[in-house]
């Protein structure tokens, strides 16, 4: 399964913005962005202004970084969300979003996105019952998400369910205490907090 293995604070630096990418760390002195917000390399600071088409590939760099998804993958997104009817940009947020290992994110069953996705390759987690281990596995209006059985024996959910003090989006419900979920609706643009403008993806994608 390919995925980015290197220094991930490199990635909020590139871009210039906190990517939330170590969880509780990012909200410490320690992050990067806070630290030294120049983009990695030895000439980061002295970077020249960007031209329209740098701007445009900046910020689909941005959005993989953020979804933790892989050039290729990100490509296939985009073309199913310009299938669907509607607006591709919105299409697009909304299929990265219901990806599981974001779902996982959103829902504060783990810290950051990488986390989530960790959980969820070592099998933590059960859709309708059945587990599934695919942080790529697209959720649908009415599925139920579970951590399972053994795994909610474990002292890291038990500590969730006992200190629990996230946000939930709308288009989520939770029971913290049996430590399931289920998906009421799709999100909808405004459901999406990140920092994305997704018609300058479109744009580059229709040159």
């Amino acid at each position: 399964m390919a995925r980015y293995r290197d220094a991930v604070c490199r990635l909020c630096r590139r871009e210039g913005m906190k990517l939330y990418l170590k969880g509780d760390r990012c909200y410490t002195d320690k992050c990067a962005i806070t630290k030294r917000n120049v983009p990695p390399g030895q000439h980061g600071a002295s970077r020249k202004k960007l031209s329209n088409y740098g701007i445009q590939l900046r910020e689909k760099q941005k959005a993989k970084r953020f979804y933790g998804v892989l050039e290729t993958q990100f490509r296939n997104y985009f073309e199913l969300a310009d299938k669907q009817a509607g607006r591709t940009g919105d299409n697009l947020l909304r299929i990265l979003e219901t990806r599981l290992d974001n779902v996982i994110y959103r829902l504060g069953f783990a810290a950051s996105r990488p986390e989530a996705r960790q959980l969820v390759v070592h099998g933590h987690f059960t859709i309708n019952g059945k587990k599934v281990d695919v942080p790529s596995f697209l959720v649908k209006v009415g599925d139920d998400i579970a951590v399972k059985e053994k795994s909610a024996k474990s002292d890291k959910f038990k500590a969730l369910a006992e200190n629990f003090n996230g946000t939930v989006p709308n288009w989520l419900s939770v029971n913290v205490e049996k430590l399931e979920a289920k998906v009421v609706a799709l999100p909808a643009r405004e459901d999406i907090d990140l920092p994305i403008a997704e018609n300058l993806i479109v744009e580059l994608y229709s040159r």
